[in-house]
């Protein structure tokens, strides 16, 4: 059942790194165990993924190492075959160099493909917090913090830890207050994007300064920890135009948002612990593209539905969580 990764379509990156355009998300959503997640990794692995996507903060990055380091071992990949993504958590802006090193001693990787700053602040939450968590120190989006942070990775690149910088969870406004003061521009930007929240405008910037859309959360993340869904969330895989498309195919109307994604332009990043699921996934890249009048019509589908919306990053003051996200265009202090 396993996929050829060469036939997985890739694309090429603004520094010329050739990534496939669909990868494995490990974050366990709070739900499943640092164990269920490097099994799903492992499997992945055996299936024919070449992309991961880490993060110190997932809590699973050792076993996920045990992982790539017995594949290595047993000869199923070389180091150079996989790709690897990882970022630095909240908590260690100040500190990029030993979380950087932490994570490559976890992943057993020798090195990371692209080290992203997870969020553009250092409002750290605790695992597992609920959605009403604050922490006192918090503070609004600071220029200098986040190019204190972001040239501690330019250093890392220099070193040869990391090959590639990435960003997240970034606005227009933020990218406009420090693009250009970046030595070594970013070429990853990881971002929600799913049928029902498809940020086109932020997409579009990103694409026209030559950083490429990395989307988390494709099929709009049924699973994702309790503290982030509201009453007010749409469940994008449940749209009837998305049933309808994904009848017309025989998929599931998730196949659907990742046939989209793809097509689209974007690497994505789905998580399944499920075999059938994850090499469905990977599958979807390969065959039965989405006609242009499927295209146009899930293009109709936005929503403004943000799943992921930040609670437990406000600081005092802060009115409520549209603040983190700069929706009237300019950076909210």
């Amino acid at each position: 059942m396993s996929i050829n990764p060469n036939d997985v379509p890739k694309v090429t990156l603004a520094n010329g790194m050739v990534v496939p355009t669909m990868g494995m998300g490990t974050f366990g959503s709070d739900r499943f165990t640092p164990e269920e997640v490097s099994t799903a990794v492992a499997g992945a692995l055996r299936s024919g993924y070449r992309l991961f996507d880490c993060a110190s903060v997932y809590g699973n990055e050792d076993l996920i190492g045990k992982v790539f380091e017995d594949a290595f071992t047993e000869g199923v990949v070389k180091r150079e075959d996989i790709f690897v993504m990882t970022k630095v958590w909240n908590d260690m802006h100040r500190d990029v160099r030993k979380s950087c090193l932490k994570s490559i001693a976890d992943l057993k990787c020798d090195y990371i493909d692209i080290y992203y700053i997870h969020w553009p602040f250092p409002n750290y939450h605790a695992p597992f917090c609920s959605v009403d968590a604050r922490n006192p120190d918090s503070k609004p989006f600071s220029v200098e913090e986040f190019l204190d942070t972001y040239r501690q990775i330019e250093e890392l690149v220099d070193e040869g830890l990391v090959k590639a910088i990435g960003i997240s969870n970034m606005t227009i406004p933020k990218l406009e207050a420090v693009l250009d003061q970046l030595r070594i521009p970013p070429v990853v930007h990881e971002m929600e994007i799913h049928p029902c929240f498809q940020q086109q405008e932020l997409f579009d910037y990103c694409v026209a300064h030559h950083i490429q859309p990395v989307g988390f959360m494709p099929v709009g993340s049924p699973q994702r920890p309790e503290r982030d869904i509201m009453p007010e969330d749409v469940a994008d895989i449940e749209q009837p135009e998305m049933a309808a498309i994904a009848k017309a195919h025989g998929i599931h109307p998730a196949v659907v948002a990742l046939k989209w994604a793809v097509q689209r332009g974007e690497i994505v990043i789905p998580f399944s612990t499920k075999e059938k699921n994850y090499i469905s996934n990977l599958r979807s890249t390969l065959e039965d593209p989405l006609t242009e009048e499927e295209m146009k019509l899930i293009s109709t589908l936005e929503k403004g539905n943000r799943l992921v919306k930040g609670h437990v990053f406000l600081w005092e003051g802060a009115k409520d969580w549209h603040d983190l996200w700069d929706e009237d265009g300019f950076i909210v202090k």
